[in-house]
């Protein structure tokens, strides 16, 4: 078993710091450091940052949007990526939101599918060295190649993916998927839609990465930790996409109790809605031994590499680092 982890939590950290971080969790054995990219810092930069300041520690974006950077800058920034740091990369790219594509960037938002899948063949081709030519639904690019050389090895694209549809065009066009708030009982299902997308491309998944975020707090304070969860996990619920996957994940009734709560203004009553049980589910909170045991848990039912999501509920003084270090800590 591969272990990844999301280092998001640490990047307001003065820049030595943070590298200081990063060379920790290289050296404790894990696969794979993940960054996101919302408001915060550019995730480029930042996987630049980290590849540069490590000699075996992989990066990867989880995730970029397709729609706030165009696939050619996108093809270009991944085979410059692959340059600095050959075979450590991975671009992952997903489909954004309204709020961040409409109001933050002023563009226009459509989650559709055929804009992955034409946003990938051009990344592939750009980094891969071709003059790309392209007509689209959503993109059009005319004789464009990139002047620097192409990388040694090809670019790693993996998709961030929820709903079966998703599921199945990485499966049939990536070389990975990212999973995210997924309990290990309905990874298998995610899985065979993955499986249906690669037969459709003639493939199967060997070689196939299977990535998911876990968020994980290992903890001597169990409940404050678990309110914490249940905060993050409403932040969510009340995002469609996100109510309708976990509804199909089984906790249907609790999303609809949720999200009656918070159209109704009581916050606080919304977040008593998770209930145990979805805790249980989409993370884990515990001591060293039994976040270790249930971290297997999640590659037994078929993640090649599971991503420690390190969290923790505010304590005094306000620092979570110590916290956020003991999580990591507990994987080496």
């Amino acid at each position: 078993m591969r272990l990844g982890c999301v280092l998001a939590a640490f990047t307001p950290l003065p820049a030595a710091e943070f590298v200081a971080v990063a060379r920790e969790v290289e050296q404790r054995g894990y696969h794979r450091a993940w960054i996101g990219e919302v408001s915060g810092y550019d995730a480029v930069s930042v996987m630049a940052l980290i590849a540069s300041a490590t000699e075996r520690l992989h990066v990867g974006s989880a995730v970029v949007p397709v729609q706030t950077r165009t696939p050619v800058v996108l093809g270009v920034t991944a085979a410059s990526l692959n340059h600095f740091a050959p075979g450590r990369v991975a671009l992952g790219l997903g489909l954004s939101s309204p709020t961040i594509v409409g109001d933050w960037h002023g563009l226009r938002f459509a989650p559709a599918l055929q804009q992955m899948r034409e946003a990938v063949e051009i990344i592939r081709r750009v980094a891969g060295g071709e003059r790309v030519t392209f007509e689209g639904t959503f993109y059009r690019v005319k004789n464009f190649r990139m002047t620097a050389p192409p990388p040694a090895e090809p670019v790693k694209i993996v998709l961030a993916a929820l709903g079966p549809e998703m599921l199945e065009l990485a499966g049939e066009i990536a070389d990975g998927v990212i999973l995210n708030w997924i309990p290990p009982e309905t990874v298998p299902e995610s899985i065979q839609h993955l499986e249906a997308g690669a037969r459709r491309a003639g493939r199967t998944l060997a070689g196939f990465e299977i990535a998911s975020f876990i968020r994980t707090c290992v903890t001597d304070d169990a409940a404050a930790a678990r309110e914490a969860l249940a905060r993050d996990i409403t932040g969510y619920a009340i995002v469609d996409a996100y109510a309708s996957f976990f509804r199909s994940s089984g906790f249907g009734a609790e999303v609809d109790a949720l999200d009656a709560a918070w159209r109704a203004g009581d916050r606080a009553g919304a977040v008593k809605q998770v209930s145990p049980r979805v805790l249980d589910g989409l993370g884990v909170v515990g001591d060293e031994a039994f976040c270790g045991k249930r971290i297997a848990e999640f590659a037994r039912a078929g993640l090649t590499e599971p991503v420690i999501l390190p969290f923790a509920p505010a304590g005094a003084g306000g620092d979570p680092r110590p916290a956020l270090l003991r999580t990591l800590r507990a994987f080496s």
